[in-house]
C-alpha cells in the first residue's frame, strides 16, 4: 500500500509527458501519445507492414481523437501524424515507389490533379534518402495551415507539402479501398486482431 502511494506521489510530481507510455509493435516501441503543433494526439492504432513474410516497418497513426473509419480519419480536422519505425534496411527509392504506388491506387479522381505535385515532392524525398537503415524513424506530420512535413529520425527533410489532398492520399495507402494490407488497415483504425 505504501509503495503504491509513493509511486502515485512520484508520478504526480513529474511533468506531463515524463511518463510517456509505449506499446511494442513488432519489436519497435511506439508512443501511445504525442504532441504536434501544440495539440495532444493519441495513438489511434498501430501495426506491422509485412512484405511476404518479412517485417518492413511498424506504423502508428496519431489523431486528436479516436476514429474507427477511414472517412472519419481523413476528414478529421487538426494535426495528424504517421510514424514508421523501420524493422529492416530499406532502399529509399523502393520505399518511395511503394508509397507513391499506394497513393495512386487509392486516390480519388477529384484529388489527383491537386495531389500530384505533393506526390512528386514526396517521391523525390525518398529518392534522395538512398538507404533507410533498420531502426530509422520516418514521420509524416500534417499541420493545418502549414502542410505535411516529412522527418527522418526527428529531422525535417524535403519541402513542406501544402496540399491537404496529398495527406489524404497518403493516409489512403493504409486506409483506402485497396490498402497496403487489409489487416493493418483494421489495426490502424483501432480494431483488435494482433
Amino acid at each position: 500500500m505504501r509503495r503504491a502511494f509513493l509511486a502515485t506521489l512520484l508520478a504526480l510530481s513529474l511533468p506531463f509527458g515524463a511518463l510517456a507510455q509505449t506499446v511494442d509493435v513488432g519489436g519497435a516501441k511506439i508512443d501511445t501519445a504525442t504532441e504536434l503543433a501544440g495539440q495532444k494526439l493519441v495513438l489511434n492504432g498501430s501495426g506491422v507492414r509485412y512484405r511476404a513474410v518479412f517485417k518492413v516497418y511498424a506504423i502508428g497513426l496519431y489523431l486528436k481523437a479516436k476514429a474507427d473509419t477511414p472517412d472519419a480519419v481523413i476528414k478529421m480536422d487538426g494535426a495528424k501524424r504517421v510514424t514508421l519505425k523501420l524493422l529492416r534496411d530499406v532502399d529509399g527509392k523502393d520505399l518511395g515507389k511503394a508509397f507513391t504506388d499506394g497513393m495512386q491506387k487509392n486516390m480519388l479522381p477529384e484529388e489527383r490533379a491537386k495531389a500530384i505535385n505533393g506526390i512528386f515532392k514526396f517521391g523525390k524525398v525518398f529518392q534522395d534518402i538512398k538507404r533507410a537503415p533498420n531502426g530509422s524513424t520516418i514521420g509524416v506530420d500534417w499541420v493545418p495551415g502549414t502542410g505535411a512535413q516529412i522527418t527522418m529520425d526527428g529531422k525535417a527533410i524535403g519541402e513542406v507539402i501544402a496540399e491537404p489532398e496529398f495527406y489524404s492520399a497518403l493516409l489512403r495507402i493504409w486506409l483506402g479501398e485497396d490498402p497496403a494490407d487489409e489487416k493493418l488497415k483494421g489495426l490502424l483504425l483501432g480494431k483488435s486482431g494482433r
